[in-house]
């Protein structure tokens, strides 16, 4: 994964501002289930919305270092329980970055 630049993050966090989220981190954290989902996701949209529900036990911090780790993707912005996150399709890339 290329390192994301600041103006790349402004214009994805645009992007992102209407989407709903489509993956949910709950008292079982990011297991199998949730990360599969997110894989999925992000191989069909590569931006995506995470909601971390109040019963997780992982804060917002520890929640977004897991999802970078885990899926390869980069957390693009974290607002209260939500993140944003982005991983580039590298043999179908939908989301073309202001270069």
């Amino acid at each position: 994964m290329t390192e994301l630049r600041g103006k790349d993050r402004r214009y994805l966090r645009s992007l992102g501002h209407h989407l709903k989220p489509v993956v949910q981190i709950g008292k079982d954290g990011l297991d199998e289930g949730p990360l599969a989902a997110l894989d999925k996701a992000l191989a069909d949209h590569e931006l995506v919305k995470v909601k971390i529900m109040e019963n997780a036990f992982l804060d917002r911090d520890e929640a977004a270092a897991v999802v970078e780790e885990k899926s390869g993707g980069a957390v693009v912005q974290t607002i209260g329980r939500i993140l944003l996150v982005y991983r580039r399709n590298e043999e179908e890339p939908k989301i073309n970055l202001p270069r």
